[in-house]
């Protein structure tokens, strides 16, 4: 799940700390979500899909 959050991030051209203004939050805790050190909310994992751009589709196969 992290690997496509910082790919999306990236091609958006944000960087965490642009992000983290975007988010309302700071760049500590888009670091350690992009670190893997937090689990997130799905409404946390909805706001940075919108903030790059992106949706949130959630699935179990």
């Amino acid at each position: 799940m992290i690997e496509p959050m910082i790919s999306a991030r990236a091609e958006a051209g944000l960087t965490q700390g642009a992000l983290a203004g975007r988010m309302g939050t700071t760049q500590s805790a888009i670091a350690r979500l992009e670190g893997g050190r937090v689990s997130p909310s799905e409404e946390t994992l909805r706001k940075y899909a919108k903030a790059v751009g992106k949706r949130l589709r959630v699935e179990m196969v």
